[in-house]
């Protein structure tokens, strides 16, 4: 949920492969997707650049951002910590289970385990109608939290994560995995609108919500729709839940069709369930922060399970189209899906402007594992070339700008994955 705390106000390295169990047959078999070969891409290695340049690359993005001088993840005591959006003075359930993903894909257990204690400490409700979900903003100054609400992103997060690290490291090393996932599944099943409170997924139209609670339940942001991680709770939840999260992943591959623009692939930030935009309080719906997200949530669908091939290859090319024709090093951050320049900027840190952002740069990279026209390793080059430090005027963003970066170059080095269960 990329919105500043005031306006929030407004409503209170290597990852080893593991050969797996035997695929659940509620999935079908596409030939070539990631989840039945184990073969993910190395477009980096197609691009020209040595692995030795990679691995370097890729361990240099997660120092930077976890453990350098500008990094967001800080330690708590000797057994937490957590990641934070620094320009808000806050952690966000967006910023904390991404870090469990990046934690456990890069196979770094300590850092899983910390943001998960201080995530459960800090923000997960302990009774209640809110009972298992999150709060999804705290000061990390005053220790108070800036709603008691949830982003139902980070929720979705935080199971896929739990349930990879159940699958990657069991659960008998002090934390388990798979009953926290499944804690909050099936508190989820229980929240029927008692108290305002709902599922996560609006299940009438069985599409991820914006927020599970009051009107905020029955429209939806299209970049939290990640129906890869719904084909993995398919898999590995085992809630009896199965047949609704394929109708969930199937249902997000459709609604994204209708969000996405049909010539720029552009998509509004907010939507109603039927992709039209939905205007809020605080700004009128464009192509802004959280939409920069989507483009990285479809290649990852593509390379998992490879269920909407064509349209995501041509969602692909028209997305890399648009961007080269307004400059494959120049394109702004923030349009009108129809490609034009939006009225109002949303601004970011303190500065209201458009620019070249890294974040984009990154994500549009992750379609070229779904465009194969050779043009396409451009985007790959641009965002090899790009620099995770200070734009000229002074801004600068290793929380959002840097996750992003981080998650494109996992991606496109072939290091994200979906983790089976170890036969060990």
């Amino acid at each position: 949920m990329r919105i500043s705390l005031l306006i929030l106000s407004l409503f209170s390295f290597h990852l080893t492969i593991v050969i797996g169990q035997k695929q659940n047959n509620t999935t079908k078999s596409t030939g070539q997707a990631a989840f039945y070969t184990g073969q993910y891409p190395n477009l980096f290695r197609q691009a020209g650049y040595s692995q030795t340049g990679i691995d370097k690359k890729l361990a240099k993005a997660y120092y930077d951002v976890f453990e350098g001088p500008n990094r967001v993840y800080f330690e708590v005591s000797d057994s937490m910590g957590y990641v934070s959006d620094l320009k808000n003075n806050d952690a966000r359930t967006e910023g904390l289970s991404y870090g469990m993903m990046v934690a456990v894909q890069l196979n770094k257990k300590d850092v899983f385990d910390r943001v998960w204690r201080w995530s459960k400490k800090y923000l997960q409700h302990q009774e209640g109608a809110r009972e298992a979900y999150f709060a999804w903003s705290i000061n990390t100054k005053t220790m108070k939290k800036n709603s008691e609400g949830s982003a139902s992103d980070g929720e979705l997060y935080y199971i896929t994560a739990l349930l990879f690290a159940s699958n990657r490291w069991g659960n008998n090393t002090g934390i388990n995995y798979y009953g926290e996932a499944r804690r909050i599944l099936d508190a989820m099943w229980k929240k029927d609108g008692t108290g305002n409170i709902y599922n996560l997924i609006n299940t009438e139209h069985k599409q991820i919500t914006f927020v599970p609670e009051g009107d905020m339940y029955n429209w939806t942001d299209p970049s939290y729709h990640l129906p890869a991680f719904y084909e993995v709770w398919v898999l590995y939840a085992k809630d009896g839940h199965e047949k609704f999260y394929k109708e969930c992943a199937d249902t997000s591959r459709a609604f994204l069709h209708r969000a996405c623009h049909p010539v720029t692939a552009l998509n509004y930030d907010y939507t109603e369930f039927s992709g039209a935009p939905h205007a809020t309080r605080w700004i009128p719906p464009a192509f802004r922060y959280d939409s920069w997200r989507v483009p990285m949530n479809i290649s990852m669908d593509y390379v998992w399970f490879a269920k909407d091939k064509n349209w995501q290859e041509d969602y692909a090319k028209r997305l890399q189209n648009f961007l080269r024709s307004k400059g494959i090093k120049t394109f702004e951050d923030q349009f009108n899906p129809d490609g034009s320049r939006p009225d109002s900027i949303l601004q970011a840190g303190g500065f209201k402007k458009l620019r070249h952002s890294i974040g984009l740069v990154s994500t549009a990279a992750t379609t070229a594992l779904i465009n194969k026209e050779k043009n396409s390793l451009d985007f790959v080059h641009e965002l090899w070339n790009a620099k995770l430090e200070p734009y000229e005027d002074g801004y600068f963003d290793p929380y959002y700008d840097g996750l992003l970066y981080l998650f494109s170059l996992m991606h496109l080095s072939g290091k994200y994955q979906i983790i089976k269960p170890s036969t060990n």
